[in-house]
């Protein structure tokens, strides 16, 4: 269904000192299709700070979630997750263009700028609702950290080294003991990052479910396994060794014995947009190699 859009947001952020130039250029490229369509240009005042983006002037975060109808990101998959975290309260969709390495949610390429971002300002595009976890940790029963993420909430051994003793419980019912590097909850979008590299199971975006993946658990017989996501995920500190809780590996806090993390699925969710014809299936393919033959990717190798 079309949409009208009459304020666009943009938001860049250099991977590298060395991707500055290109970033730039990108973005001055985006801001031209999005003033050829007549809407408004609303740069980012952080993204305007790092990069020479004169004329345009510069809107606070809180003033583009009030008034964008929609957030072009230029960047990788980390510039998304942080953005779509602060605009998600907002109900503000995010179009990503990929200017980093893997590009699971940024999933436009750079060169295909001028051929798919008109289009999808005219109101031709794929909408996608991605589930988000917010979470907070305890401590002797006072909260005293909160946080949100698209992917994943970690609980991480500290600089110190060693397992980390823990304990699960699912709706206050006690899962399992255990003493691993680590623990992931993961979103669906999540199962395709951390959780996938700690052989989790890739979740369909559609799926109601977050996974549980223990990462190097020192008794095998500990799985991933994937839950509804109405279910409230409690991890409790259990030993003396240090270890640190992380949301989409881009915020943290420092954990003591006897902390409790505690997640749930959010009541914001993220909106994705994609050019028509966008299939998550062959993003898995292309992103993961499934269409290369084994043969092939030995030969790359």
């Amino acid at each position: 269904m079309a949409q009208a859009f009459k304020n666009v947001a943009i938001f860049g952020k250099p991977r590298v000192e060395g991707s500055r130039h290109s970033l730039t250029a990108a973005l001055r490229q985006i801001a031209g299709i999005v003033e050829a369509a007549g809407l408004q240009v609303m740069f980012d005042a952080s993204t305007l700070d790092l990069l020479d983006l004169s004329p345009y002037s510069g809107y606070a975060l809180q003033t583009i979630g009030r008034q964008a109808d929609v957030a072009v990101v230029l960047g990788g998959d980390g510039t998304m997750l942080g953005i779509a975290r602060e605009l998600s309260s907002f109900g503000v969709p995010l179009i990503g263009i990929n200017h980093g390495r893997l590009g699971f949610i940024t999933d436009i390429p750079v060169e295909q700028i001028p051929d798919v971002l008109p289009t999808m300002l005219a109101g031709q595009f794929e909408s996608d609702r991605r589930a988000m976890l917010e979470a907070e940790v305890r401590r002797r029963g006072e909260v005293i950290y909160r946080a949100r993420a698209v992917n994943d909430v970690v609980v991480s051994r500290g600089v110190s080294g060693g397992m980390v003793e823990f304990t699960v419980r699912v709706d206050g019912v006690t899962m399992y003991n255990q003493r691993a590097d680590g623990v992931i909850l993961a979103t669906p979008t999540g199962s395709t990052a951390y959780a996938l590299s700690a052989s989790g199971p890739i979740l369909h975006p559609a799926l109601g479910g977050l996974v549980l993946v223990p990462i190097a658990p020192q008794t095998l017989s500990h799985r991933p396994i994937t839950l509804p996501d109405d279910r409230v995920i409690e991890f409790e500190l259990t030993d003396v060794r240090q270890a640190s809780a992380h949301f989409d590996m881009q915020s943290f806090t420092q954990l003591a014995p006897g902390d409790v993390v505690r997640a749930r699925r959010s009541a914001d969710v993220v909106t994705l947009l994609h050019p028509i014809g966008y299939n998550y299936f062959a993003t898995l393919r292309g992103k993961l190699q499934w269409n290369v033959m084994p043969s092939d990717a030995h030969t790359r190798a």
